[in-house]
């Protein structure tokens, strides 16, 4: 027994592995994910958006099917009836509501302005005429300016005199405001000055110039009943930013909204 060899035990370790638990968990941490950039999405549209911008984007992802109003059913849904002979569906048609006074009247300032205004593809007025004429709508009226430009005046320098530039600018105006029967008014307005003249007086010169356009205009197609004021505003009110822009030199003739 003394001459036997020792003997060697190994013992081995079995790890077992552990259980497979799927990836249910992935999907639920990618949906996690996907939510919480939505949402972050969403807040900063909220931040970097006007409120006509949101309304738009709101409007895209409203649910809207058209209904053709000849479009037939089925067999097994209307009995091959069409959604207009079902009352109980989209019920009778509505009655068309009786334009208000009010209706009539805007509508009427918006053709006039139509026809003094080029992007509406209607003007009747001659492209370098165009170039002095703006016209605005307001709570008060239509109203058309006539300015002036670089190198085209309307009046003489500082007279109440028209050049024959303004003379043809209010014919064209007047003939277009006899399409409607509102009450007009004009109101002149002159640019400021680099250096205050004594012998300028801005406001007499801006009341002035309307009395002449009055004037015009009541040797034209506007009757002097329709004729409701004038007035003189000298440089208080300008368009341009720049007060000593020549296009501050003007005439506002307005088309009032009352009858």
């Amino acid at each position: 027994m003394s001459n036997a060899g020792s003997v060697i035990i190994k013992k081995k370790r079995h790890v077992q592995a552990a259980a497979h638990h799927g990836g249910a968990w992935k999907v639920a941490y990618a949906d996690f994910v996907t939510a919480m950039m939505a949402f972050f999405l969403m807040m900063w549209l909220l931040n970097a958006t006007t409120e006509d911008q949101r309304q738009g984007l709101a409007d895209y992802f409203s649910p809207s099917v058209p209904v053709s109003r000849e479009s037939g059913g089925s067999d097994s849904m209307l009995n091959g009836s069409t959604l207009m002979e079902s009352e109980t569906l989209i019920g009778p048609p509505a009655e068309a509501a009786a334009p208000e006074p009010g209706d009539a009247r805007d509508a009427a300032l918006e053709e006039i302005a139509d026809k003094l205004d080029a992007s509406s593809g209607e003007s009747t007025v001659a492209d370098q005429l165009l170039q002095h004429i703006a016209v605005r709508t307001t709570d008060e009226g239509l109203i058309v300016d006539l300015f002036d430009l670089p190198g085209a005046p309307l009046f003489m320098p500082g007279t109440d005199v028209p050049t024959p530039l303004m003379e043809e600018l209010v014919a064209v105006v007047d003939d277009i405001f006899a399409y409607a029967e509102n009450r007009v008014a004009v109101n002149g307005h002159v640019r400021s000055e680099a250096i205050v003249r004594r012998d300028r007086d801005a406001w007499g010169l801006s009341t002035d110039r309307a009395e002449r356009v009055r004037r015009m205009v009541v040797g034209g197609r506007t009757a002097p009943a329709r004729l409701d004021r004038i007035g003189g505003f000298a440089d208080a009110s300008p368009v341009h930013p720049d007060r000593m822009d020549v296009r501050n030199n003007r005439i506002e003739m307005i088309l009032l909204r009352r009858p």
